[in-house]
Order: structure tokens, then sequence, then C-alpha cells
């Protein structure tokens, strides 16, 4: 599928009154479109690598909300109860819908919207190469070690993440494949739709997806015996634990980060004894300036730790 064709078919969740402001994008547009967004009383917007832009000057309305919910769940809001109550819903081929509006609360957590007041349509995307240059720093002895991706939100650390748990688990001149359990928390790295994964993840992958990462990771130590364990978004004390858990067992990790700089993952509290305990040896560090990105291997020495 090119990359034309996946904006196509993430236009396809549009109810159909938007759908043809989506179309209004230029063909170079649309291959290089990260999102989609609707906000009611707004008009219909892309974000482009260099900024988001809007589609026409015509208002995305509630009603049209309520239908790309609708055309998300394949018209079972109730059968993405679990998923709505995390505020997206994962659809086929990868593509994802992130809400925001009126929620309403059960037991104090959140349950669902009452109504919803803006959308992002993520376009599933896959670089593939995107790793190539970076793999052959990622070994010692010639063994993978562990490895920490950081960067700020949206500059491709799920991207990266993704492609090398691609190549990691499939053979190659480098090495054998890895086996690796991917812990999808939220669905965006395999993308399962009817237990199989809508983007590429390798030969050698064994997905569990939807589990809160901390329970996960021990899910898959115990049943799965794997080489290593990928995971996206270190965000709370809950995920550093059984990462360190799953160091003290042997296994090697692939993991993401909120950090733009060494300085910023050092300053960040969560990560402090992480770091300090030298659970990963490498970082990579990735700078976007526009549609560009660049990678910059780290080696996890007394500077960064």
């Amino acid at each position: 599928m090119t990359e034309t064709d996946r904006y196509r078919d993430a236009a396809r969740l549009l109810p159909e009154t938007v759908r043809r402001r989506a179309f209004l994008l230029e063909e170079r547009g649309r291959a290089a479109a990260e999102e989609l967004r609707l906000r009611v009383g707004q008009p219909l917007s892309v974000v482009l690598p260099e900024g988001e832009r809007e589609l026409g000057d015509e208002a995305v309305t509630g009603r049209e909300l309520s239908l790309l919910i609708e055309l998300a769940t394949g018209a079972s809001a109730q059968s993405a109860r679990r998923e709505l109550a995390s505020g997206y819903i994962a659809c086929r081929g990868g593509h994802r819908v992130g809400l925001c509006g009126s929620v309403y609360l059960e037991n104090g957590h959140m349950a669902g919207f009452s109504a919803c007041t803006s959308a992002a349509v993520r376009i599933a995307r896959e670089k593939r190469g995107v790793a190539d240059g970076l793999l052959s720093g990622l070994f010692r002895d010639g063994q993978f070690r562990s490895t920490l991706i950081c960067a700020p939100p949206g500059a491709g650390k799920t991207t990266l993440l993704r492609e090398l748990v691609r190549v990691l688990s499939s053979p190659s001149r480098l090495c054998p494949a890895y086996r690796i359990s991917l812990c999808d928390e939220r669905g965006e790295l395999a993308a399962l739709w009817d237990g199989a994964p809508q983007l590429d993840v390798g030969e050698r992958t064994d997905i569990l997806d939807g589990c809160p990462k901390s329970e996960a990771v021990m899910t898959v130590l115990r049943a799965m015996n794997p080489q290593i364990v990928a995971l996206d978004e270190i965000t709370c004390p809950a995920d550093t634990a059984a990462i360190d858990r799953a160091r003290n067992c042997g296994v090697a990790l692939l993991a993401t980060a909120h950090a733009a700089c060494p300085d910023d993952l050092r300053a960040r509290p969560l990560y402090r004894d992480m770091l300090s305990g030298g659970v990963f040896e490498n970082f990579i560090f990735i700078k976007r300036r526009g549609g560009e990105r660049t990678y910059q291997l780290t080696k996890g020495d007394a500077d960064l730790c």
C-alpha cells in the first residue's frame, strides 16, 4: 500500500460530507499527511510535517463527529467500549481515531463520551528502512543491547520502535531473528484487527494488545520466553518497575520515552533511577525539523547516566 493509499484508506473513516473535503488535499500532501483533525464549528484540517492546514471552509458539525464514531466502530460503539473509555478507537488498517469532548464517569473513572467535540484520525504509516543506519550500533559482542528511543510527542518514536521490532524479529545478515514480545497497550504498534496485525511487526513477534504495560511485561515473561520485550511510552513508576524486573530476568528491552535530549531525559524524575541503574545501554534521540528527522545514537556512558 502506497502512502497516498493509506491516506485514502483513513479518509474512508470520515462521513461522506467530510471525506469530500479531505480529498481537496493534493497528492503530495496526501503522501505526507499524519492526521486529519475534526473540531465542531471549525473546518476540517490536516496535520502535515510543516504544520496544520485547513481543508475548505465548511465547519464540522456534531452530527458528523457522531457519524465518524459509527464508521470507526462499525456502527457498534458498545463493542468498542473499552477503547472509548481510553479516548480512542483502533480501526482496520492500523488507523486510529482519538476523541475529546464531554465524558461520563463510572466509579470515578472515564467510561465514555456523552458528546464529542473533536477527533484526530491518525493515519497509519510504516517507514521501512528508517532503522537501517542505526541497527549495527545497537549490538555489543554480537548481542542486541537494551535500547531507549527518546523524542518529543509526534517526532516518530512509535514508527521507529515498530520498524526496529520488525527488523530484529526477522532473519538478516546482522543477526538471527529474535523472539520479541510486543506489549502494545494502546494498539498502535501492531494494530491488531480480528487477531491479525495490520502493521508489520516481523516474523517472530508475539503481541499482547490492550493490557497495561506493567502487567503485560510480567505476563509475557511468564508465558512467552522472550529474548526482547518491546513497549511504547514509559509513563509511570509501574512501567519502570516492570522494566527493571524484566532486566533482572536477563531479557533485553526496547522502549520509548518522552525526552527531547539527554538533559531533558536526566531532568525527569521518572527516568533518573532507571538511568542510574544502567537499564539501557543505547539511547536514540530523534530530532525533527519539518518533514526531516535525524537520529542520534548515544551509548549509556557515565556522562548520560
